[in-house]
């Protein structure tokens, strides 16, 4: 069984993408992994060079910064690397730079991989999500907002092409479909569950970075008239928006032990009870993996 890991990462150390730990998650499980560099204002290509091993393979790009319809500009960028891949692959693991495999895990995705590589039924692997918000020491307690699995490992099909913007994989007549498919067409792909988790990393950052990550990817979705209007003056993310979080009680993935030691901001999370809809929902993903009412992009079989 051959496996090939793709990424693609932009201006990682401005926005402080944990993107390292992301690429080590994958590595024990990957053949090869692939990472995508966009033209970066900072030094990111120099730093995926520094990533030892003869595992990685890089892939420069030049991004659309024109492109801001739906965050499409991640999808391209995403079916560019894919495309980049070797073919004789069976399947292709797919990590984003603020998304972290935990080592708990990988056995689990291994057997996964191993036993459904040549049941040609099952299209994709989906993995638990764990999504932290301000601090590594609080997590979104509801998933009314928020998705609670998703797809992340893909059979090497050139049909299954990134979905909107780029959170998931469809299946396509064609493997250039255009925008308006990426958003609204495609079918869902056919999976099972690894059951292994993911722990997504997006919302944590020093606010002062994270400010000026959410203002560069509103570029990705509006166009200038849009921002100008909704531009917030204020240098800090706010972080007191009122979010379902609950204290993390477990343990990180160990490649981010060192980056959680360096965490040099204070968060103090605006907390809201759940409804009593919200409670029960979120005991029964997080204790039985069922998701009633929630947005699914797959079809678990």
């Amino acid at each position: 069984m051959k496996v090939a890991g793709f990424t693609i990462v932009r201006n990682a150390l401005k926005y402080d993408y944990p993107v390292l730990e992301s690429i080590a998650s994958v590595l024990p499980i990957c053949d090869e992994v692939l990472v995508s560099v966009g033209q970066s204002d900072d030094d990111t290509l120099n730093l995926i060079k520094g990533i030892p091993g003869c595992k990685i393979k890089i892939m420069e790009s030049k991004w659309n910064d024109d492109m801001r319809t739906g965050g499409l500009v991640l999808a391209h960028e995403t079916n560019k690397a894919k495309d980049a891949l070797n073919t004789d692959a069976d399947w292709l693991f797919y990590i984003q730079a603020d998304e972290v495999l935990h080592e708990d895990g990988l056995e689990k995705v291994r057997e996964a991989m191993l036993k459904w590589k040549d049941d040609k039924n099952v299209e994709g692997l989906i993995f638990n999500y764990r999504h932290f918000y301000g601090s590594y020491a609080y997590e979104v307690e509801s998933f009314s907002h928020w998705y609670a699995k998703e797809i992340r490992i893909i059979r090497n099909s050139p049909l299954i092409r990134s979905y909107r913007d780029a959170q998931g994989f469809r299946r396509y007549n064609t493997r250039e479909p255009d925008d308006i498919q990426l958003i609204n067409g495609g079918s869902k792909l056919k999976v099972k569950d690894t059951g292994a988790y993911i722990y997504h990393y997006g919302w944590v950052k020093n606010p002062y970075i994270q400010k000026r990550k959410w203002s560069n990817f509103q570029k990705l979705w509006h166009n200038d008239d849009w921002i100008t209007k909704n531009e917030d003056i204020n240098p800090e993310y706010d972080y007191s928006q009122e979010v379902a979080l609950m204290n993390f009680t477990g343990k990180h993935p160990a490649v981010m032990n060192v980056r959680i030691k360096m965490q040099d901001w204070n968060f103090k999370p605006v907390r809201r009870k759940l409804t009593l809809k919200e409670r029960a929902l979120s005991f029964t993903i997080r204790h039985f993996g069922w998701n009633p009412g929630l947005y699914r992009n797959y079809k678990l079989i």
